[in-house]
């Protein structure tokens, strides 16, 4: 069976980002596609590590975060103490994200509050939307 690769064109494509955002993730040392000659080759291993890294940054992760992610995943830890540092990494991240969960929550009432009261007021004035 054939390794499917992606060209920098397709994940472009794919995920609505431009080619220097890849090449800067690059530079990071976050993807390492294949190089042939000039040209970049991204795996499927690589093409969901871009998907994975758009979402880190859609939640609010910096690259820095981001990194320290993947590298958990790359070298996950062996000793107690990385272990325990890890889990209180996870904790922590969770309950960051759980409190975002809630702000987003709240900000969409107030904006489906909002939109009611514009609706209502463009009914009180004869305006149809």
């Amino acid at each position: 069976m054939q390794n499917k690769f992606y060209s920098i064109t397709e994940l472009t494509r794919e995920f609505d980002v431009s080619t220097r955002t890849l090449r800067f993730y690059e530079d990071e040392g976050l993807l390492q596609p294949e190089r042939r000659g000039r040209t970049r080759l991204y795996s499927e291993s690589e093409r969901r590590l871009v998907k994975e890294i758009l979402l880190h940054r859609r939640i609010g992760l910096t690259l820095a975060e981001i990194k320290e992610v993947i590298q958990l995943f790359r070298n996950p830890p062996r000793e107690a103490e990385q272990l325990k540092d890890l889990m209180e990494k996870i904790k922590a991240r969770r309950e960051d994200l759980r409190r975002k969960r809630r702000d987003i929550e709240e900000l969409m009432s107030e904006l489906d509050n909002a939109e009611e009261t514009c609706l209502a007021r463009l009914a009180e004035i004869g305006v149809g939307t």
